[in-house]
């Protein structure tokens, strides 16, 4: 198996490119700040799924970055709540978002409840 084809990297990798595509409308002024954000948190979420599955060879950086990339989905949440509040996104595109990187959060969850699943042997701590 390869880490593209885990379920968590391929949703926050969707999610990550939808992200991208809204952040375009948002005003010239946010380049530099919330668009940037967005962006940076997003992608770090897919990165960080794939640095763990590389490291599950080591239990604790398995886990490690697994709990990078899902705190970088919980940046992500915040930068939408923003982007709602400034009036960048309406009501019902950031229901939608958030419920993704809910679900995305609960696949990292997964992954970390569940080592053994993804190749991670607990006798080498």
């Amino acid at each position: 198996m390869k880490f593209q084809d885990l379920l968590a990297y391929q949703n926050s990798f969707t999610l990550a490119m939808k992200l991208y595509e809204l952040s375009k409308i948002f005003p010239k002024e946010e380049t530099y700040s919330l668009t940037d954000q967005i962006r940076r948190s997003s992608r770090s979420v897919s990165a960080n799924i794939a640095e763990s599955y590389r490291k599950r060879d080591y239990p604790k950086h398995f886990h490690s970055k697994l709990t990078d990339s899902d705190a970088e989905n919980s940046e992500t949440q915040v930068w939408l709540e923003f982007a709602k509040s400034c009036e960048y996104i309406n009501e019902v595109i950031f229901n939608e978002l958030i419920q993704d990187s809910i679900e995305v959060g609960k696949l990292i969850n997964y992954m970390i409840q569940n080592p053994q699943k993804f190749g991670v042997n607990s006798t080498n701590s």
